[in-house]
This record gives structure tokens, sequence and C-alpha cells, in this order.
């Protein structure tokens, strides 16, 4: 059911007011610290990839840690062949299996982007959403296309063409996860936002109620002027990563393609789960300076957790920067994860209540001396300075 404005209204003012009381207790405990690092893929090693990309990270509801990257074969290209690659840790990053791949494209020349993954807790499933001909360079028509897990990550469903049910439009997942609603309006609703081609861009919400087995349209939120060539300037929202809050609300923050407004994200409310994304519930948050690229964000404990290269014009010096007010303000001290080029990032962490898993966020990210694309690397933050 579509919750009213005044019904929305108040849960957001209540749950503001619930984060401010608790927010002078948590800023003096709040001290992150890049606790351990390592790099899970380094392009160029492998003879079959030349370079991984799109770092995406989830935990799987038995608490196992899978990390996934696109793995382009014979170039650091958007197009061409690729992989998606994955690795598996059951020790929460400190030791990886060896890297699989779960989808091979073959040698399409205009192949697989890696999307975003979403973890069904209620059935124990595991999906991975991607697009195939997404540029329509070389092949068409676009076809968004998902694979699942029932076993933890250790084995993968034949791909499956969503195509039927969405329809054929260029839809790009992600890059990053998509959550299991977790509260009302429509708990148990899978939600993945993505967004479009360069010409027929913005953020478009897809939207399934039973488990992954029929996904449908939801929320669209579409550039200005729409499914034209795009100016500098132009209002062009791109790669969304969401996450729901307490109030069952969800948050949508987006790279700001073209730079409208300001160069700083895009951030989005729906109050229906995912159905809309009104022109009312958005605003620019100039706190977050970006260089336009995906980020990561993560709810976790009542505080919000973001992470991208933090500066307004060039991929570099990924930062982490935390709120404790749902994202209407930010917390002035900040940790910079890597000072030289750095891209594309994502944050998961693992909430089993325990005392040792409040302690931590999990953060994979693209890193490099020279380019940001080299490595993708992993590292576990220590929330409270190792405390």
């Amino acid at each position: 059911m579509k919750t009213g404005s005044c019904s929305c209204g108040l849960s957001w003012f209540l749950s503001t007011i619930w984060f401010v009381s608790v927010s002078v207790s948590r800023a003096a405990e709040i001290d992150p610290l890049v606790y351990e690092e390592q790099l899970l893929w380094v392009g160029g090693t492998q003879g079959q990839v030349n370079t991984y990309r799109i770092p995406l990270l989830t935990f799987t509801h038995k608490g196992s840690l899978l990390a996934f990257a696109e793995a382009r074969k014979f170039s650091s290209a958007d197009t061409g062949a690729k992989f998606i690659a994955l690795r598996r840790s059951t020790d929460k990053g400190a030791t990886w299996s060896p890297t699989s791949f779960i989808v091979d494209d073959g040698k399409n020349p205009d192949g697989l982007n890696l999307g975003s993954v979403v973890v069904d807790e209620e059935e124990g499933l595991v999906i991975v959403i991607y697009s195939i001909c997404f540029h329509l360079y070389h092949c068409s028509p676009a076809s968004a296309m998902l694979v699942e897990s029932r076993d933890d990550g250790l084995s993968w469903s034949l791909p499956r063409n969503l195509s039927v049910q969405l329809g054929a439009k260029a839809f790009m997942a992600g890059p990053g996860f998509g959550i299991q609603k977790r509260y009302n309006p429509a708990k148990g609703r899978l939600v993945v936002c993505g967004h479009g081609t360069i010409e027929g861009d913005g953020v478009f919400c897809i939207l399934s109620d039973d488990h992954g087995r029929n996904w449908y349209n939801g929320a669209a939120l579409k550039s200005i002027p729409y499914n034209q060539k795009k100016k500098p300037l132009d209002f062009n929202p791109d790669e969304p990563q969401l996450v729901e809050m307490l109030d069952g609300s969800i948050i949508v923050n987006a790279r700001n393609q073209n730079n409208y407004h300001c160069r700083c994200r895009v951030v989005v409310r729906s109050h229906d789960g995912g159905l809309t994304l009104p022109i009312d519930d958005l605003f620019f948050d100039d706190t977050l300076v970006d260089p336009a690229v995906a980020a990561g964000i993560l709810q976790k404990g009542g505080v919000l957790y973001f992470t991208n290269p933090f500066n307004a014009t060039h991929r570099v010096n990924l930062t982490l920067k935390w709120s404790l007010t749902n994202g209407t303000s930010w917390e002035k001290k900040s940790v910079q994860i890597w000072a030289g080029p750095s891209g594309y990032s994502s944050i998961t962490s693992l909430d089993t209540g325990s005392v040792d898993d409040r302690k931590y966020i999990y953060v994979i990210y693209e890193k490099g001396h020279k380019d940001y694309d080299e490595t993708i690397s992993f590292a576990k933050i220590h929330l409270y300075g190792g405390r």
C-alpha cells in the first residue's frame, strides 16, 4: 500500500529525532581505522584477464563474504568480452578462495557488464544481475540477465534473461547491491536500482515480490532532456546505490553524471518500497563532493556510511564519511582509505548482533598508483579505532 505524504513526513521526523538523540554518544565513539587490507585482483596477472573493474561485495545469509568483479578479457574498455569473477571468504575476509568465473560471455564485442548483487535472506538466495549489449554498439537489443546461487555462492544457475518481464529497454543494475526490505512498506521485497543508456539515462528500479522469480519495473527518475543527447550541466542521475533506513524508506544515492547543480551526489528517497522516487524528496548533497563515479553507501546501527573518491574532478582520495542524522549532515571528521587513484567502491557489513560484528564494515574498491583500475582491494574497517 502506498504511504501517504503526511505519514511519510511524520515517519521521517520521528526517525530523524531518534537519530539526533543517539548522535551525541555515537559521535564520540566512532573513530574508523583501516584495520586490514589486501588486494583481491590485479589486472594483467592472469592470461585470461586484462583488467578487473566494478567491484561488488556482500555477505550471504550464512555469513560468507562474496566479492565480485567484472573481469575484462582483452582491454580496460567498458565494451568487449568479459567474465564475472568471484572470490569467497568464510572467515570475514581473512582468507579467500581462488578466483572462479561464474559467467563467461565468450568473445562478445559488447559483452556483459556487472550490475548488482542482492541477498534474499528469507530463501538463502544470492542473486547477481548484469546486462549484455548495454552500449548497443555491436549488438542489440540490450538485455538484463540474472544468475543465482542457493548454496552460499559455491555454484550458480544458468543465466536467465529478464527482458521477457521487464521489456527490452537498456537497463544497467547498480553497480552495487540491491536490498531485501526488512521493514514495511513492502517488507520482503527485492529492490534493485540502476540506470539507462547515455541518452535514455536516469535512475530506474526493478522490483520482485516473490524472491526473484518475477520482476517488474518500479520507480523511474529520468534525465532531462530524456532520450536525447546530453550537454554539460544537464540533469543526468546515473549509477545509484540504495540503502533502507530504519523507517522503511529507501535512500538512493546517485552519480551526478553531468554535474547538474554541483560536483556532488544526487540523493532521492522512496517511501513506497521503490515504486516511486518523487522529486519532492530529491536534493543535492554538496557535502559529498564527487567526480562522477559509483560510490558505496551503507546503513549500520543507525549510522550512514559513505565511500567515494573525495575529489571534485579526479578519481583519487578514496574516503570514508559517516552521518548520524540520516544523511542530512555528515561528520566533519573522515578517514582516507587510499590517497592515490581510486574509483568505484562498495560497502557491506555482517549484522548478527554479536559484539564483534558491530565493530566492522568492509569496503571493496578500485585502487592504483598511476591509474585507478590497476587493482581491486579489500579493506576491513574497525569502526571504533581498534578498541
